[in-house]
């Protein structure tokens, strides 16, 4: 079926599906409704259909990543390349770069892509002006977004679509977003709300820690609440996306965003387990399940117990032991928790990573934040880490940004658009 530019730039209404039947539930390894499967199209699949009408007559760049892919897993860069419906004449390389070679902080600099011969630009860490004047050297009409987002406030992807919205602005150049699923449901925001004078590449702007968007969404209330309502933006909506869907529900094949983002179960108890990024424990980096297991030299079996005793819904905690290959304890061996999600609709990350972090610092005296105060930059304030140090626990610390979270709640709801 054949989609008019009409049809793509529909908001929520065409986006909005049914909700779940009792019969699809979303705990671990509830079956999706094969015809809900079938419905589903991301939004760079609807443009394609519609055979690039919305891209006609203009000379396109596009913000990708592995992560930009077709569901028999072709990059759409490749895709485009070899259509003679569009006229792709530029990439632009986020963290990691656009074909996935660097590592965590690192991107591809300025090269032309084997493949395909197009030159590919590098934005990480660039923004405002000296991003705009990138856009305005490749000599683009139109730049496209397309990167797998994973629900967390201080994935930087989210902020590259931000630096981007603005440099657009800033160059003149028109900007459209197609939109993919929100891996871990768009249900309600959770977590503190960033303070503005906390702000940096982890959190640009006041959203929630799990924000509970997806990146179409996302763009429109960075223009709307951010960016003054003036980024030519436009969007293509996925059809067959409900809220209460995780990934598995699109039928698309999983590409990690970036190098410790392996899974959709990483992404599930990410926008928690980050925080450990800020302490002196391992976070699971140079594992195989970054993320879900967190430890340090001289911790034991107390964690995990201590842990399991708080009853937290959706999730139990197995004592563990593995050796970094990379990053903090590398080749030594840490102990400490492997973090089973066992009902992942009921399963809080951040609550979780919160009851985590205080529970660990009751169990082991070595525990320590990073020297630079980095969780303040995770959480968004300095407000998680003097709580727990003062001894506060995990209701008294959740409890803290309630009021925040609430009004980023209201503010949300506006930008929502699927059921």
């Amino acid at each position: 079926m054949q989609l008019s530019r009409r049809n793509l730039l529909a908001t929520a209404t065409l986006a909005a599906v049914p909700a779940a039947s009792p019969g699809e539930s979303a705990s671990p390894g509830a079956a999706v409704s094969p015809r809900h499967r079938e419905s589903f199209r991301t939004g760079f699949e609807r443009l394609a259909a519609d055979g690039y009408q919305l891209l006609h007559g203009q000379k396109v760049g596009i913000v990708t990543n592995p992560t930009g892919i077709t569901r028999d897993a072709r990059h759409i860069v490749d895709a485009m390349h070899a259509s003679p419906l569009v006229r792709l004449t530029a990439v632009f390389g986020p963290e990691h770069g656009f074909r996935g070679t660097a590592q965590a902080g690192g991107s591809e600099g300025r090269y032309d892509d084997p493949e395909t011969g197009l030159p590919v630009y590098d934005t990480y860490l660039k923004s405002g002006q000296p991003l705009a004047d990138v856009f305005t050297a490749s000599g683009v009409d139109t730049i496209v977004f397309d990167i797998q987002d994973v629900g967390a406030r201080f994935y930087t992807y989210i902020w590259t679509l931000y630096d981007c919205m603005e440099a657009a602005r800033l160059a003149g150049k028109r900007f459209v977003v197609l939109d993919r699923p929100n891996p871990v449901t768009g249900r309600e925001a959770q977590g503190p709300v960033l303070h503005k004078e906390f702000a940096t590449f982890v959190g640009r702007q006041p959203i929630a820690q799990a924000h509970g968007m997806t990146v179409a969404e996302l763009a429109r209330l960075f223009d709307k609440e951010f960016l003054g309502g003036s980024v030519p933006l436009e969007t293509v909506l996925m059809t067959g996306w409900r809220r209460t869907d995780f990934y598995d529900a699109s039928a698309l094949p999983w590409v990690p965003p970036s190098p410790n983002m392996p899974t959709p179960d990483t992404a599930l108890v990410y926008s928690g387990t980050c925080m450990f990024e800020g302490t002196n424990l391992s976070e699971g980096r140079g594992t195989t399940r970054p993320f879900e297991l967190l430890g340090a030299e001289g911790i034991d079996g107390r964690w995990a117990a201590a842990a399991n005793a708080l009853g937290l819904p959706g999730v139990r905690f197995r004592e563990a032991y593995f050796a970094p290959t990379f990053s903090k304890f590398e080749g030594k061996t840490a102990g400490g928790v492997q973090i089973h999600v066992t009902d992942r609709a009921a399963y809080d990350p951040v609550r979780t990573g919160i009851a985590l972090l205080v529970t660990a610092r009751k169990v082991w005296d070595g525990f320590a934040w990073r020297s630079d105060d980095w969780i303040d930059k995770l959480t968004g304030s300095d407000r998680v880490r003097t709580m727990i140090d003062a001894g506060a626990d995990t209701d008294e610390v959740t409890g803290a940004w309630r009021q925040e979270l609430a009004a980023f709640r209201r503010i949300r709801e506006e930008y929502l658009l699927y059921r």
